[in-house]
C-alpha cells in the first residue's frame, strides 16, 4: 500500500493505489481460506507387544492423526497378530525392521537391560528418536543413552518409566523447571503399596497379601524387585536425575524389604497417628545426596498416607515453589500406555528438548537420615527387658521417647514398641547389632523411621 502523505496525488496514482489495496485484500482472503497442508504423519515402530505395547497400539489406532503405527516387532510375532490394527502394518521378529528408513520413532517396551540397551543405542545411532518405559534401562544406562541422543540431535523420552500414567517426569522437567528442587519423596511401587494397604485394611499376613496381589496380576511370580525395593530404587534414581539434576547409580541407594511387616505394626502405627508405606526419598543438602527406599511410618494427615492400592504419589519440594504433589495410577497397561503416547506426541510436535538439558552432577550418596524411629521388639517376656534395651540405646547416645505395649499377646511372643527421639540411622543400626544378640529376642527387630 502507498504511504500516507499530504502531498497532492495525480488521479491515476491514487487509482493505482486503491486497486493494489483491493487486490491485496482479495489475495489475503484467498490465502486464509486455504488450509495449511497436513504435516507428514510421524511413523512409529513398536518393539514389544505385551500388555503395555498392545495398549499403546490401541491408542494409536484411534488416536492422534499425525502418529501412524507402521511396525510391530516381537518374538513369535504370529501369536501376537490382532485384527483390530490396519492390515498394512509390518509385523516382524527382526529388530532391523524397526530401523527402516520410513520409521521416525522407535518405542522400546521389551524391558530389562539387554537387548533393550543395544536396541536403543542402534535406534538412536540410526537417527531415530526413542520412547521407552524401561526404568531399569534409564536408571542404569540413562546418562550414556541421553548423551548419544544429544549427539544425534534426537530425543530419548522416558516419561512412562516412573509412576506409569502420572506425568511426574514431564512435570519435573517442564512444569517445575523454573524452581530449584532439592527433595523428591513418594510411593513409587504400586505392588508394595497394594500389599501394605491390604495388611492395613484386613489385618492379614504379608504372605496372604502378596499371594492375593499375585493372583490379581499385581505382583510377579518372583516379587523380589518389588518387595526388596529394587524397582522403586531404579525409579528414584531417575527422579534424582530429572528433578535434582544429579547422577546417582541405583546401587548407591540403600533399600530395605517390606517382607518383615506384620499386622501388629500397623496397629502400633495407628496408635501413633500413623500408617506404614514403602517410601522412596532423596534430598540434596550441602552437596550430599541423602537417598533411600524403605518402609516408614507416615502421619495419617500426610498425602502419602492416603495413597491406597496400586496408586503412586510423588512430592517434589523446591526452594521457591514449595511442595508439589503428583498422584494417580502408576501401573497397568493403559496408564503406562498413556504416558508413552504422550511422549510420542511431544516429540512429534517438537515440544521436547531433552538433548538441551544440562549435564547432571555427580554427588556423594548416603542413607544416614536423621529422624525419629519406631522400633518393634518381639520377646519372650521376663523382668529386666526394658532396662536391658534402654541401657544399650543409652550407650549409643539414643534417647527413648515412649514405650508402647498392647495387651492380648502371649508372654512367649510379646511384641512391644519403643519410639526414639530424632537421631541418625547409623546410630540406630549400631545399637541394633547389640540388641539382636539379646537372648530374649524371638523375632527379628523391626526398625522404621518416622517421616514428618
Amino acid at each position: 500500500m502507498s504511504e500516507i502523505s499530504d502531498k497532492p496525488r495525480f488521479p491515476g496514482q491514487a487509482g493505482a493505489s486503491i486497486a493494489s489495496a483491493e487486490g491485496l485484500a482479495r489475495a489475503v482472503v484467498h490465502t486464509a481460506s486455504v488450509p495449511p497442508p497436513e504435516p507428514r504423519p510421524v511413523n512409529v515402530a513398536l518393539v514389544g507387544f505385551g500388555t503395555v505395547g498392545s495398549s499403546v497400539a490401541r491408542i494409536l489406532s484411534g488416536g492422534p492423526s499425525h502418529l501412524r503405527l507402521t511396525h510391530v516387532v516381537n518374538r513369535r510375532v504370529e501369536r501376537k497378530r490382532v485384527d483390530w490394527l490396519p492390515g498394512n502394518i509390518c509385523w516382524s521378529e527382526d529388530f532391523e525392521d524397526a530401523l527402516s528408513d520410513s520409521v521416525d520413532i522407535v518405542v522400546e517396551l521389551v524391558g530389562g537391560l539387554e537387548p533393550a540397551r543395544e536396541w536403543v543405542r542402534r535406534a538412536l545411532s540410526a537417527g531415530k528418536s526413542v520412547v521407552t518405559a524401561n526404568k531399569q534401562l534409564i536408571a542404569h544406562h540413562g546418562p550414556e543413552l541421553l548423551e548419544l541422543a544429544r549427539r544425534q540431535k534426537r530425543q530419548l523420552a522416558f516419561g512412562a518409566s516412573v509412576a506409569g500414567g502420572v506425568p511426574v517426569v514431564s512435570g519435573l522437567q517442564e512444569g517445575l523447571a523454573g524452581d530449584r528442587l532439592f527433595r523428591v519423596c513418594g510411593i513409587l511401587n504400586g505392588t508394595c503399596n497394594y500389599i501394605l494397604s491390604k495388611i492395613e485394611e484386613g489385618g492379614g499376613s504379608f504372605a496372604d497379601a502378596l499371594r492375593e496381589a499375585q493372583q490379581l496380576g499385581y505382583a510377579e511370580s518372583d516379587p523380589t524387585d518389588d518387595v526388596e525395593g529394587y524397582d522403586a530404587r531404579a525409579k528414584l534414581a531417575i527422579l534424582i536425575r530429572v528433578g535434582l539434576n544429579c547422577e546417582v547409580a541405583p546401587g548407591e541407594i540403600a533399600c530395605r524389604s517390606i517382607a518383615s511387616l506384620e499386622a501388629v505394626d500397623f496397629h502400633y502405627a495407628r496408635d501413633l497417628g500413623c500408617t506404614i508405606r514403602q517410601i522412596s526419598c532423596a534430598e540434596l543438602k550441602e552437596g550430599q545426596m541423602f537417598a533411600s527406599v524403605q518402609p516408614a511410618l507416615v502421619p495419617l494427615d500426610s498425602p502419602l498416607a492416603r495413597v491406597q492400592g496400586r496408586q503412586n504419589l510423588v512430592m517434589a519440594t523446591g526452594e521457591f515453589g514449595g511442595e508439589t504433589v503428583f498422584s494417580g495410577h502408576g501401573a497397568g497397561g493403559h496408564p503406562t500406555a498413556v504416558a508413552v503416547v504422550s511422549d510420542l506426541i511431544a516429540i512429534a510436535e517438537g515440544r521436547m528438548n531433552g538433548w538441551h538439558s544440562p549435564a547432571a552432577q555427580r554427588v556423594a550418596v548416603t542413607s544416614d537420615f536423621s529422624a525419629p524411629h519406631h522400633i518393634r521388639f518381639t520377646v519372650s517376656d521376663r523382668p529386666g527387658i526394658i532396662s536391658s534395651v534402654s541401657g544399650i540405646l543409652a550407650r549409643h547416645g539414643i534417647s527413648i521417647e515412649a514405650v508402647l505395649q498392647k495387651p492380648g499377646y502371649t508372654r512367649s511372643r510379646l511384641p512391644f514398641v519403643m519410639t526414639l527421639e530424632e537421631c541418625p540411622n547409623s546410630l540406630v543400626e549400631q545399637a541394633l547389632v547389640e540388641l539382636r544378640d539379646l537372648d530374649f529376642m524371638v523375632e527379628p527387630i523391626l526398625s522404621l523411621p518416622l517421616l514428618r
